[in-house]
């Protein structure tokens, strides 16, 4: 550090253009991304075992990602699990299941 002061822009919402195309070009990515899933689902034939993969894949997909927390945590992760177990074979709601393990997470790192 030479002990300059950092230089501000003019107007402090102006918007840099490279951070703006890249902003546009991930939406136009994950537009594309869409479609192109909308046509392919009406132009294939969805077999009953694809169509009952794709009716687990949102489950798949949590537990892929909310799984590693899991493995590396301590005992408020792991009783939130418990929670999210009861409420879900309770409710046998996904939806209400994470929230319940949402709640129960905070609530038990902040008590354990």
């Amino acid at each position: 550090m030479t002990g300059e002061l950092a230089v501000l822009p003019a107007n402090p919402l102006s918007l840099d253009p490279f951070v703006v195309a890249i902003v546009l070009a991930m939406a136009a990515v994950t537009v594309f991304t869409k479609v192109s899933g909308l046509w392919l689902v009406r132009h294939v034939e969805v077999s009953d075992r694809l169509e009952a993969g794709l009716e687990v894949l949102p489950g798949a997909i949590v537990i892929a990602v909310l799984g590693p927390e899991l493995a590396s945590g301590g005992p408020a992760e792991w009783s939130a699990a418990a929670v999210v177990l009861v409420v879900m074979w309770r409710t046998e709601s996904i939806l209400l299941a994470l929230i319940a393990g949402v709640l129960s997470v905070v609530a038990f790192r902040s008590i354990l």
